[in-house]
Formats: structure tokens, sequence, C-alpha cells
């Protein structure tokens, strides 16, 4: 009997989440995947140091999982994060209302990017690399906090420009790549197809929680349409819930080339007529979600994929590369988020039950006190 992969999918609402998440990772059998007396690292995903819904982790997702791992016996929790170009961690920690859940459940933070934390060691992987050694012809680095531990990616149901979609499987790229790794965006998928071989290679264990109950419509993972959803996700298989996630949004999940790439080099499932879809039936969902354009996803053609790819490299490099980088910036964080998005998530904080539930967060720190 051919291998059918796991995935659990509830419909939640704000009164029931924290219990909904501790039964999501019990139906997606958290404990047949996570080593039992290791450390496990909760990688959640800040997309955006702005709360803006359905960009990042939300802390009922941070808080559910939390309780549900330590009620599985997963006690040794600890929280990794990564830094980008573009997004201020610690921002990120305080404005999605993270820190008072750190402190709450006593889960120690450390930073990829901080020597006092983790140092970045070289690393041959075992599996054929699609990507990775054209990015690195000098050889990979990870992070050696990394080796030898379980690591729970909790990413959220969106789209993505580069991607189509993001997910479990995306969540591993701040992680484990550090300097360099926008050149990988020309092989992005193939990338992440690496990055899922490396950490079946060097975790005890891998498991995603994903939380749908707002999730994004548009080009993302900043610029997109938030939309109340209900869901939660869970699985054991990184690329089955990328697939089970696209195909809610309404993506044929086997078009989308980092699912279609690890489900044929036998790294995951990605056709949903070989996933087992346990819990709520959402089999005939179909969100109709569309990634769309804008002006930074036509920048990232021309620099990435365009006529100009082969410039990337003189543009990439120190003082140029700065330009692009501020022109990010100033776009999302001077531009997008006063004058649109701030608007988008003040009515969503107010007008929607997640919204609500948010203000429960920034009200009282957590759910359970």
């Amino acid at each position: 009997m051919p291998y059918r992969a796991r995935v659990a999918v509830l419909r939640t609402k704000p009164e029931s989440v924290l219990d909904d998440y501790r039964r999501l990772l019990v139906l997606g059998e958290a404990d047949k995947f996570l080593a039992p007396g290791k450390t496990t690292i909760l990688k959640d995903n800040i997309s955006w140091h702005f709360p803006m819904p359905a960009a990042n982790t939300t802390p009922w997702q941070l808080e559910g999982t939390i309780i549900a791992l330590k009620d599985l016996g997963y006690t040794d929790l600890s929280v990794v994060q990564n830094k980008t170009v573009v997004i201020d961690t610690a921002k990120g920690e305080d404005l999605n209302r993270y820190l008072p859940i750190f402190r709450k459940y006593g889960l120690p933070v450390l930073y990829n990017f901080k020597p006092e934390d983790m140092n970045w060691v070289p690393y041959t992987p075992k599996a054929k690399m699609r990507a990775l050694d054209k990015v690195y012809p000098k050889g990979l680095k990870l992070p050696d906090y990394f080796f030898g531990k379980n690591i729970v990616h909790l990413p959220t149901v969106k789209c993505h420009i580069y991607t189509t979609t993001t997910g479990a499987m995306k969540n591993a790229f701040g992680g484990l790549l550090t300097t360099n790794r926008h050149y990988t965006h020309s092989w992005i998928h193939e990338t992440l197809v690496d990055l899922l071989a490396i950490q079946k290679e060097i975790h005890s264990g891998v498991f995603a929680v994903m939380d749908g109950t707002t999730a994004g419509n548009g080009p993302g993972p900043r610029t997109m349409t938030p939309v109340v959803k209900n869901v939660i996700l869970a699985s054991g298989d990184q690329t089955a819930i990328d697939a089970v996630s696209a195909k809610l949004m309404g993506f044929d999940p086997m078009t989308i080339g980092y699912i279609r790439l690890a489900h044929e080099a036998g790294l995951g499932v990605g056709d949903p007529r070989e996933i087992e879809l346990v819990g709520d039936d959402v089999s005939g969902e179909n969100w109709h979600f569309e990634v769309g354009y804008n002006f930074h996803r036509f920048l990232g053609w021309l620099s990435w994929y365009g006529p100009t790819k082969f410039l990337q490299k003189l543009v990439l490099r120190p003082p140029i590369v700065y330009f692009p980088i501020l022109v990010s910036a100033v776009n999302h964080d001077v531009l997008q988020w006063p004058l649109r998005y701030k608007r988008i998530f003040e009515e969503w904080r107010r007008d929607t039950e997640w919204g609500r539930l948010f203000q429960e967060y920034e009200r009282k720190g957590c759910l359970l006190v």
C-alpha cells in the first residue's frame, strides 16, 4: 500500500482555539515525528514586523502549539529567530505579542545572527543539492544549534510573489541560510527542496503547525488582503501541509515548483490524492486566491528571472545592494503601512472575531492566565 501523508485540519473559533490546537497536534501525530527527550525549536514566521493579519505567526498559534507540545511531553522548548534586511525582529516579536508568551512559558529566545547564541559551521549535505551548491560554491554553513534538535515550524496560510504560496517549507529559509541567501531567489523552488532535504538530515524531528484563521490573498507575504477562514493545519510532512494549504487557496499544488519537486524527490507528498485529511472535511474548499501583481513583484522578476538577471551579482553587492533594500523599506514601512495596511489592520482588529482576540493578547499577554 503506497504511503499516504497525514494532514490534520480543524475549523476553529476564538473561544476554543487553544483547545483546538491541542487536538490538532494529536490528530497530526506530532509525537510520531518529534523525537522524545530532545530540545524542540519553535520557528515562528515574521514576514513583517508590523502586525499585518496573515503575514505572521499568530499569538494563539504560538501559545496553542506550546501548550500542545507540553501536553505531549515536549517540555524542553526554545525559540530561534533570524534576521533579514527588511524585518526588525525585535519589533516583530513585540508588535505581534510574542514576548509575553515567551515569558509566561519560560521559553529561551535565541538569535541565529548572534554569536553568543549560536555559530555557523561548515556542513556538507548528504543529499544532492539542486541550487545551494551554486549559491555557496565555497561550501554551505548552518547554525550549529539546529543539529540534533526537533523543529516545529509556525507558518501562516498565504500567497507569495516568488513561490505562489508559502508555508512550512519556506519557513526554513531564514533560519538555515545566512549571507548571500538573496541569491537563491533565481532558484527559489530548488532551494526550498534543498533545505527540506537538509532538515531531514540535521534535525531529530520536523513538524509544522499552520494558522489559517486569517489567510493572506494577493502578492504577499506583506502586501495582502486578509480573509477570515477559521482553519488550522498540522503535519509531519512539510510538503503535504503546503500542498493542502495551496489547494485550500485554490491552486493546484503540483503546478507549484517547490511542492512538485519535493514530491518527485520523495521528500514529501504533494499530490492531494495521496494525502489523508483528518479532522474536519475541507476537501471541497476553494478560496479562489490569486497572487496578482504589484511593483515589487515586477522588480523581483527583473532581478531574479527577467532579462536583467545577469546583473544581479553586480546589483547585490555593496554599496549598490543597499539601494533596493532602502526602496523596499521605504515602500513597505514608510508608504504601504501608514497609508494603507495600518488601516486594514485596524479594521480587522476592530471588526473581526480574530482581531478582537488579538486585542485580548494586547490586554492580557496570554489567553491561558
